[in-house]
């Protein structure tokens, strides 16, 4: 009897924890299931690097970047800003894995059309570069809003705004404290409540400004935007929030760009 419980056991508990470690406890569960973003930031000075970058991206990367399965695409372009000569550029998309991004740079070395295509871009002379700089953000989702969401909007697309936020913070725990205030504070279910359409809410994990986080909302125009957030700063739960005692000083930067997608973007 003790021989053929002991068996049992040998084949039982392998199973069992190979399912603990797939399934594990919902809280697990839930932080597997959120996604990974990559964002990549264009700084631009002049109609010329501006007419190839939406030529490399249209016609090169974004085909390429298909072929490996990334997709939903966004690029979206910052709205005309009287004191910023700079324009801007952001792509974004969702990533299976890390390792889809670790693999990423070979996988496109490989891909011949893409580098035919591109090869304006890639090659471009050294003292005509194609941009000024590129910044790469590597993102996860916040619990709450764990998978990126795809803003349904009628408008003519440059009229739109889709505003990208990055909320910087003095240190590592007021960094955590500011996504708490998003997740159990209640910050992510009040823009969902006004009706904010966010694409994302994301925790950097790897950037050019850390710590800090950002997020995307998205709006049928700047006079729905500004309603929106005076609704927002209005409203009982942010004055709540804003006066809680565990939530101050927990951000002491925040970068504000108003953009709006280009004409091949998914969304």
């Amino acid at each position: 009897m003790h021989t053929d419980m002991t068996k049992l056991c040998q084949k039982i508990l392998p199973a069992l924890l190979i399912a603990a470690f797939l399934f594990g406890s919902p809280a697990l569960a839930q932080k597997r299931d959120r996604q990974l973003y990559h964002l990549r930031k264009y700084i631009l000075a002049n109609a010329e690097q501006q007419n190839l970058m939406d030529y490399y991206l249209e016609e090169a990367l974004l085909p390429a970047l298909k072929r490996q399965g990334i997709k939903p695409i966004g690029v979206f372009r910052s709205h005309e800003n009287p004191s910023d000569s700079l324009q801007y550029v952001f792509v974004l998309h969702p990533l299976s894995s890390l390792d889809q991004l670790a693999a990423l740079d070979a996988a496109l070395d490989r891909d011949e059309l893409y580098k035919k295509v591109g090869a304006p871009f890639l090659d471009a002379p050294y003292d005509q570069p194609p941009f000024e700089r590129m910044e790469s953000v590597l993102l996860r989702a916040f619990r709450e809003m764990p998978r990126m969401h795809l803003p349904k909007i009628e408008s003519d697309r440059e009229q739109r705004v889709y505003e990208l936020r990055s909320y910087e913070s003095p240190t590592e725990g007021k960094h955590k404290n500011k996504i708490t205030m998003f997740n159990d504070g209640g910050e992510v279910t009040l823009f969902d409540r006004l009706g904010f359409n966010a694409v994302f809410y994301g925790d950097v994990l790897s950037g050019p400004r850390m710590p800090n986080l950002m997020y995307m909302t998205t709006f049928r125009d700047l006079a729905t935007r500004d309603s929106l957030w005076e609704q927002f700063f209005g409203s009982d739960k942010w004055k709540s929030l804003e006066k809680d005692p565990q939530y101050q000083n927990n951000v002491n930067h925040a970068d504000i760009f108003l953009l709006y997608p280009t004409s091949y973007s998914d969304y």
